[in-house]
């Protein structure tokens, strides 16, 4: 193995070189084609971060903290804003698949980056079963609208009163497939899909706004600030901010790319800042818009707010345009984080966490294909079950786990490293990342306890398989 391939450290604390991260060493039949520019990259990231946290979540954020959430937009969105910025100098430093978990592995070590790497699993599974359910709501009242009634028992887990949430499994299926056929047209598919989403939204904004009145803006704050428990459910600005952090993240799906990325230096830093620039200030209008034109507790519940709002308002073919396009479009986001998800598993066992065999690329695709069907099945079971809340918050502790190894992982790199090259360098590193972190840290204390012990339950987990599995057949054990 080339002197770059040794791992750096030893014990639990051995590290994968930059170089070897990068994927250089990875071998025949292991590397992913290079496929997609910056206009693939962005539309991934807006695909991935706008969907169900504004169309389904805006609801339950609102029963959580009242008008106030726009407040906890803003706050997840400082937060996210913050580790976004980290990742964009991280995804540039090391162009390779992996996101959080390649980072860490080199900058941090192995054994964190395992506990990462498992977290990305949870977050990725969780995400695409979370938006899944959300479409499924969608659908159910489009086809009502149509004069078409599925049977309760068929639009619901058995957690949720139901026996299974049959279009949540049929549209992770198909998602699944599209992804199987190649990066590049699945790229494509999301690109166009994107831009019917985008529409739809500026059609709520333009219906939606023009009825604002600030009295529904009244009381601001009825459940305060901290997150605090009342039946079972966490209220409070926080409360709300926990659970529609789900609502922001999305564009460390966009660094899972990096390897497949044409120019990863130009193409990572646009797609990364871009989505999340672009999607923060369309979730603030939005949510201004749907809180003026209607009082929160009359659409807090709803399972589709955003066409509920429109029809309070008499706008029942715009509600049915908003539903038809959340139909078509929210698939985007399933696609960009089972495309991540799939990524995450591919390179674990690329570097022998996982069996190497999972990390075969079809040779005409171009892609894991069978790591992404396995990934489909997983995903379409937890979303056939779980209720939509319930998984959404599973799915934060996954992904504030990993923007807090990826900004840590900043800080460290600068230290240890501080003369590699940097195509993109975040600003004000030694406050940004801090600030990211200790955001992070707070609203992981802000989710239920019940979603804390599931993250802890799923990790320790892990820990058993790393120690039985991952350590003794990781490549670098055998360096």
């Amino acid at each position: 193995m080339a002197e770059a391939a040794l791992p750096a450290g030893r014990g639990w604390l051995r590290r994968k070189p930059i170089e070897a991260a990068e994927g250089q060493d990875a071998g025949a039949g292991r590397t992913l084609r290079k496929s997609l520019s910056w206009p693939h990259l962005v539309a991934l990231g807006v695909g991935a971060i706008v969907g169900t946290g504004i169309y389904t979540l805006i609801g339950q954020g609102a029963d959580r903290a009242g008008p106030a959430v726009i407040l906890s937009f803003a706050i997840a969105g400082v937060v996210c804003a913050c580790a976004a910025l980290a990742y964009a100098e991280m995804a540039t430093l090391i162009p390779a698949s992996g996101s959080a978990y390649t980072y860490t592995y080199a900058a941090i070590g192995e054994t964190l980056a395992w506990i990462v790497g498992w977290s990305l699993i949870l977050e990725y599974t969780v995400v695409c079963s979370t938006v899944a359910v959300g479409w499924s709501g969608y659908a159910a009242g489009f086809l009502r609208s149509a004069g078409v009634a599925l049977p309760a028992a068929l639009t619901a887990g058995p957690l949720d009163g139901g026996l299974v949430n049959l279009p949540a499994v049929l549209i992770t299926l198909v998602v699944a497939g599209v992804l199987a056929a190649g990066t590049r047209e699945s790229a494509t598919i999301n690109f166009l899909l994107v831009l019917v989403k985008i529409a739809a939204l500026a059609v709520f904004v333009a219906i939606a706004l023009p009825h604002f009145q600030i009295k529904n803006f009244q009381p601001f704050m009825p459940y305060g600030f901290v997150s605090h428990d009342d039946h079972g459910v966490q209220r409070g600005v926080m409360g709300a901010a926990a659970l529609i952090f789900f609502a922001f993240y999305g564009f460390d799906a966009v660094s899972t790319a990096a390897e497949e990325a044409k120019n990863p230096g130009r193409d990572l830093t646009i797609g990364i800042v871009g989505s999340m620039l672009a999607c923060t200030l369309l979730y603030m209008l939005i949510a201004a818009a749907a809180l003026g034109a209607l009082r929160f507790d009359l659409f807090a519940k709803s399972g589709e707010p955003l066409a509920l709002v429109l029809r309070s308002l008499g706008q029942d073919r715009a509600a049915q345009a908003i539903a038809a396009a959340a139909v078509v479009a929210l698939p985007t986001v399933i696609l960009a984080f089972m495309f991540g998800q799939s990524r995450i598993f591919f390179v674990m066992a690329r570097d022998g966490l996982l069996p190497r065999g999972l990390a075969a690329v079809n040779s005409r695709t171009g892609t894991p294909v069978a790591m992404t069907l396995v990934t489909g099945v997983v995903v379409a079971v937890v979303a056939g079950v779980f209720r939509l809340g319930q998984i959404a918050e599973v799915a934060n502790s996954g992904t504030l786990a990993a923007f807090v190894a990826v900004s840590a992982s900043l800080l460290v790199l600068r230290v240890r490293d501080p003369d590699r090259p940097r195509v993109f360098r975040t600003p004000l590193a030694w406050v940004v990342a801090p600030l990211a972190i200790a955001g992070c840290l707070y609203l992981f204390a802000s989710l239920a306890p019940l979603t804390q012990k599931a993250f802890l339950i799923w990790n320790a987990l892990g820990v058993v398989v790393y120690l039985l599995y991952g350590r003794r057949s990781s490549a670098l054990a055998k360096a």
